[in-house]
Order: structure tokens, then C-alpha cells, then sequence
């Protein structure tokens, strides 16, 4: 298939049209029910979203359906997976995930369950009793299981510290014979798969076949991130080499599903859907009517969609992310839970936040503005508005920004 020209600009925006972040937010929901139908949408657009445990506000995931959707609110997300919409296990990584999909994760849980499966052996008497006690009592918080017993858990260096009904806990999640089917407050609840998730997907997880799985889970991959290429070690979510990644990416050209997009200034092609292409054009063709300081401003978590792929990042936004969580404090540049500022169609900088929830209040500890951006006075009032509407999304009432550091080069 012939190359579609395009340039990067309209490349950027089709991909943050198509992961809900072009436009302004959709409109705050008139009633429950409403936001609700909004939080599921958005989750079947975005095809799952990044869980992580690191809360220096709300976990990633909370962080990044309220950067799309006004009136955000975390009960809903878990209200879903208490009632069987949505289900959490492994795509981009950890991920919450609609239901619908369920089975074209069949072979992953069948890898899971191989590669457990010694581990499980191992603590049979306490994995049965906690079996046992999900199937009389769940839904269930791990606090639920009692336990004198400690073992060897997924995060322990040389010494056992972790409850043996903990790891039979998680070990069990990752086999999928329980999920998590809510929370509370900071507590997972667990409930058995058996009865948690609904009988028809149960069935069609049974009946599919490796080769139907591993093309549903390609095409959910490619709607994801809509903006794709080969060079991506997570292509696919599935275990391809280098030279399957590129064979499998062709098959799809070939068939006409995909399509390879040239830039000027990319030495390797990127890829989107076919279905994309009128509407990449339409970008392109309304490039020159656009302002830099057009669009809404957000916050987006270090685990959001827009940013899985570092070099797409570069390549589209000339903008360079990492998330510094584990580097240490003395050799941070922009803090350990710095957030990329979305302005529009570009990213300009980060902000680094802190929320203290009993007393309702925002801690901005460095906000930053790259140096080529021109943060004009326009620019700088949407910016602050914008942390002042984030601090309310998230429980605050005040913020303060502790430092400000407008075009400057940082290091550590």
C-alpha cells in the first residue's frame, strides 16, 4: 500500500481525537446513570487503561478518565467492575479492561496459569481455603484472609514477608480463577471467576482458538494506540519477535487494514487504521487555520494512554518523558510523579502534585514550561485555571504552586 502523506501536527491530533483528548472534555453528566454510560464509553474508545497503585493524587487509572471526562468521579470505574462491565488483568500492563473482551485474553490467562502453576502447588492447602472462603463469602479484601504464615511474595528481596494468603491471593488473580471485582477505599475485592464473570463470556473464552484470540488482540492494540509502529517491544500485547512484529503489521497492510503514514523529519514510517485516514486528512486539511494556544489544558497521569509509547512521544511532540518514580530523590529533574501538560495539541511541560486530603488541599511542587514554548499571558491563565479545576476534580478546595520554572533547562 502506497505511504500517506501527512505532517506531524495532523499525525498528533488524529491521535488524541481518537484517545478522547482533542476537544474540550464531554460535558458534565446531568445524573449517575449518565456518567456512568460516559465512563464506559470512554473505556471502550481508549480499550483499557493503565492501573497503578502509586496515588500522589488518585491511581493512574482515576487520573486518566478524568483528564476526558468533567464530573469524573472513581466510584463509577469500580461501580463496573462490581457489576461485571469491566475486568482487570494484563494488556499494556496491568489494565481495566470492558468485559465484552473477555475472551480474546484466553491465552494469556493459559500462559498465567502455566507459569503459576508450581507456585500454586506449593501453598495448595492455603489456596484451597481461600477458595473455599471466596466461594462462601465473597466479594472479599485480602484483610479477610488471616494468616501467621510467610512466604516468599512478588516484591520480597532475600527475606519471606508477604502472608501466605496474600500471595495465594495474587497468584490466584494472575491465573485468573478470582478477580478483582471492586475496591474499597485501598482494599481489592476479590471474588472466584466462576461466578463473577458472565456465563456467555465464560463460554466463548472456552470456545475461541489461539489464532481468533491473537488477531482480536492485535486489532484491540491497533485501536488503542492508533498511532503504531513495529519497533514497539509490547506490539500487540503478545510475545512477537522483532521480524514477527514487522510480518504481522504487513499481513494487516496487505489485507488493507492498516496503512503506512510518511513525515517529514521521521526517518520510519508510522502506522494507522485505514478507517483513520479521512479523517487524518481532515486534520491535515484544517492545519493551517489553527493557533498554538487553541485548546483545552490537562493534566495526564505518567501511566496514560497518550504515553505508552516514549518514542511516538518524541517523534510527534518533540517531547521527551520519564516517569521518575524510581530514580532517586537527589537525581530527579522534574519530581517523582511529574505530570505531562497537554495545551491543545502540545505537550508544554509538567506540573508535579501532591494531594493532602484531609486538608483538602493541592501541593504543586514544581510547575514547568519547556523552554520553546511561548507561554503567552493566554497561555499562563488556562494553565492556572486548569490547576485550579484539577484540584477540585480530586477532592481540594486550594492550591499552591511551590516553584515555577517558565522556559527554563532543568537538571537534577
Amino acid at each position: 500500500m502506497k505511504p500517506i502523506r501527512t505532517t506531524k501536527r495532523a499525525l498528533r491530533r488524529l491521535l488524541l481525537e481518537r484517545q478522547l483528548l482533542l476537544g474540550p472534555p464531554e460535558k458534565r453528566a446531568r445524573s449517575a446513570a449518565a456518567l456512568r454510560r460516559h465512563v464506559a464509553v470512554a473505556l471502550e474508545a481508549l480499550e483499557c487503561v493503565q492501573i497503578d497503585p502509586v496515588a500522589a493524587v488518585r491511581p493512574n487509572q482515576h487520573l486518566a478518565l478524568a483528564a476526558r471526562i468533567a464530573g469524573y468521579e472513581p466510584r463509577v470505574l469500580n461501580g463496573l467492575l462490581r457489576d461485571n462491565e469491566a475486568f482487570e488483568y494484563f494488556a499494556n500492563a496491568a489494565c481495566i479492561i470492558p468485559m465484552k473482551d473477555y475472551a480474546m485474553f484466553e491465552p494469556v490467562r493459559q500462559r498465567m496459569r502455566a507459569r503459576t502453576r508450581d507456585e500454586i502447588e506449593g501453598l495448595r492447602s492455603v489456596v484451597d481455603d481461600v477458595l473455599r472462603k471466596l466461594e462462601a463469602e465473597g466479594p472479599l479484601p485480602a484483610k479477610a484472609f488471616e494468616s501467621e504464615e510467610r512466604v516468599h511474595g512478588y516484591w520480597d528481596n532475600a527475606a519471606a514477608k508477604t502472608k501466605a494468603t496474600s500471595h495465594a491471593l495474587n497468584l490466584l488473580m494472575d491465573a485468573s480463577f478470582i478477580r478483582i471485582v471492586g475496591r474499597e477505599g485501598n482494599q481489592r475485592l476479590f471474588d472466584v471467576s466462576s461466578r463473577s464473570v458472565p456465563e456467555d463470556m465464560l463460554r466463548e473464552a472456552e470456545a475461541i482458538g489461539p489464532e481468533e484470540a491473537s488477531d482480536r488482540m492485535l486489532r484491540k492494540y491497533f485501536r488503542a494506540y492508533r498511532v503504531f509502529e513495529p519497533s514497539d517491544a509490547r506490539f500487540g500485547w503478545q510475545r512477537f519477535g522483532a521480524s514477527q512484529r514487522r510480518e504481522e503489521l504487513e499481513r494487516y497492510v496487505r489485507a488493507g487494514e492498516a496503512a503506512p503514514v510518511e513525515v517529514d523529519g521521521l526517518k520510519q514510517p508510522y502506522f494507522i487504521l485505514t478507517e483513520d485516514a479521512e479523517l487524518l486528512e481532515r486534520h491535515r486539511e484544517a492545519e493551517e487555520g489553527l493557533r498554538e494556544d487553541e485548546g483545552p489544558v490537562r493534566f495526564l497521569p505518567p501511566l496514560d494512554n497518550l504515553l505508552w509509547s516514549r518514542k511516538r512521544l518524541e517523534d510527534l511532540f518533540g517531547f521527551a518523558y520519564r516517569w521518575e518514580i524510581y530514580t532517586p530523590a537527589v537525581k530527579r529533574t522534574y519530581g517523582y510523579y511529574a505530570m505531562p501538560i497537554l495545551a491543545g495539541d502540545r505537550l508544554i511541560g509538567r506540573m508535579d502534585p501532591r494531594l493532602d486530603a484531609k486538608r483538602k488541599h493541592l501541593t504543586v511542587e514544581l510547575l514547568h514550561i519547556e523552554p520553546e514554548i511561548r507561554y503567552t499571558a493566554k497561555l499562563r491563565r488556562n494553565v492556572d485555571r486548569a490547576l485550579e479545576a484539577f484540584a477540585r476534580a480530586h477532592g481540594a478546595e486550594t492550591v499552591s504552586v511551590e516553584r515555577r520554572a517558565i522556559g527554563q533547562a532543568m537538571r537534577p
